[in-house]
């Protein structure tokens, strides 16, 4: 795809600044593996808690529920479908707010749900009003592009990390350490030691990894950090000037970076397979 708002710092680490909309329909490419975190709607003038301070839980205009949810996740989940491989999967992150209207749209294009991910927070923030159970967990819907096709599973090295045990679907983590906002601070970045673990669960190395809605790219960091290739789509400057920041970063201090992550230490070539 060439146009005038492609953005690469290298082969391997590619950005396109617009509508996901508009830019995902004209790629070329095949992908692996998708990671999404979409909108996830709950913009709504509320507050929370942060660091004991008390902050607004509006992350911008981009997150408002103009009442087009559903629309939106079909519209944005049927171009990643066609952007699949025949063994590619697609990974999804969200809350109650939207990952309903997620699975169900996902059931209606034809994907196959394989797994519901839970990331438990091991140091969520407190419930501000004191009227609900602290909300401590995010969902990752896992799912390949329909039923037939199989999808890239490294099934030995998830049982390898998982202390020689079937890899289960709750994964606990923390929030993003300090060191990971030295560029900025995303709303609603993710840590760096989920993404490594999904993409080292659901990719090969060399794979071409795509997140159509990449914020302050953690993926395309954990891609890189993986030896795997990485194309991402965000319609923020402010976000794409914190990615390009975090990509200089991970260039300058990658043995650092790699030595905070604990999943890297199970990593062996080859050790992947197709199921």
């Amino acid at each position: 795809m060439k146009c005038n708002n492609f953005i690469s710092e290298d082969k391997n680490f590619t950005l396109y600044e617009g509508d996901t909309f508009k830019i995902l329909p004209n790629l070329n490419e095949k992908f692996d593996l998708i990671f999404a975190d979409p909108p996830y709607f709950l913009s709504n003038d509320g507050l929370s808690i942060q660091s004991g301070k008390i902050v607004s839980v509006n992350k911008g205009k981009w997150d408002k529920d103009e009442g087009y949810m559903d629309e939106f996740n079909k519209t944005w989940l049927e171009l990643a479908r066609d952007r699949l491989s025949d063994n590619g999967s697609i990974m999804i992150s969200g809350t109650h707010h939207n990952i309903f209207s997620i699975g169900r749209n996902l059931q209606l294009l034809g994907y196959k749900i394989l797994n519901i991910i839970t990331w438990q927070k091991t140091n969520p923030p407190p419930n501000f009003s004191c009227r609900y159970l602290t909300h401590s967990t995010e969902q990752i819907i896992w799912a390949r592009k329909n039923e037939k096709n199989k999808h890239i599973f490294n099934y030995e090295l998830m049982k390898k990390i998982n202390g020689d045990k079937q890899m289960k679907d709750i994964w606990a983590f923390s929030a993003i350490a300090p060191w990971e906002k030295s560029a900025g601070k995303h709303p609603t970045q993710k840590p760096l030691a989920l993404l490594i673990r999904l993409i080292l669960m659901a990719s090969y190395e060399n794979s071409l990894i795509l997140d159509p809605f990449s914020g302050s790219s953690t993926t395309g960091i954990a891609a890189n950090l993986l030896n795997r290739k990485f194309i991402g789509i965000e319609q923020e400057k402010e976000f794409i000037s914190m990615s390009l920041k975090r990509k200089d970063e991970l260039d300058f201090d990658k043995k650092n970076i790699l030595k905070k992550i604990n999943d890297l230490k199970f990593i062996r070539s080859k050790d992947e397979s197709v199921n």
